[in-house]
């Protein structure tokens, strides 16, 4: 499980972007970057290229609670495939096991589902899943376990995700809480926040 020694929101400011790291406070006023006062008259050096690029590939990065290293494998996975690099690197990470969890509203952040699916509280198809990192496929079923639903977390994280959208690649049949990949990510449906070419450039170098 990776371990981050800086603090969540100091990322989120130091990219002056929410990354939605702390769930449900990330919602609120409590947010530090809505706490953040305006600095005025601040003068900014122009980032170099290679600064934008390590931005850009900071900001995946910590987005899906990664390493260094860990990132870099999964990057160089995507640049196996023959689809387009920067495209089939998010659809990856959107198929891993602990990002269906949190798009499915099974959590309310990405490192309490990396929490939660370590602590086996999922099924997968029916049989239980403790690897965050597992690649969920098409047609794939994702179910919370029966005594992990009574847990009163779990009964909290539920309550709140009833009002949260779901991706068009996911449904989830809200009386057996059981989620389906109904198939892969499109393009149009990764984040369309993230510059990929940028993220491309800083390992093609």
């Amino acid at each position: 499980m990776p371990l981050h020694k800086e603090s969540k929101c100091k990322r989120c400011r130091a990219l002056n972007l929410k990354l939605f790291l702390k769930g449900e406070k990330c919602y609120t006023d409590n947010c530090s970057l809505e706490k953040r006062k305006p600095q005025r008259f601040l003068r900014r050096r122009r980032l170099s290229q290679y600064g934008q690029q390590l931005k850009e590939k900071q900001k995946v990065k910590w987005k899906y609670g990664m390493l260094e290293g860990q990132f870099e494998r999964w990057y160089r996975m995507a640049e196996r495939s023959s689809n387009i690099t920067g495209e089939e690197l998010l659809r990856l990470l959107e198929r891993r096991l602990d990002n269906v969890v949190y798009r499915l509203g099974f959590s309310f952040s990405r490192s309490q589902a990396r929490q939660l699916v370590n602590h086996g509280h999922f099924l997968v198809n029916g049989r239980a899943v403790d690897i965050p990192s597992y690649l969920i496929k098409e047609g794939d079923v994702v179910e919370i376990k029966k005594k992990s639903k009574k847990l009163p977390l779990m009964k909290e994280i539920l309550k709140v995700s009833q009002k949260k959208a779901l991706p068009g690649w996911l449904e989830i049949d809200k009386k057996s809480l059981n989620g389906m990949v109904r198939r892969l990510p499109l393009s149009e449906e990764l984040d369309q926040e993230i510059d990929l070419p940028l993220v491309v450039g800083y390992y093609s170098r």
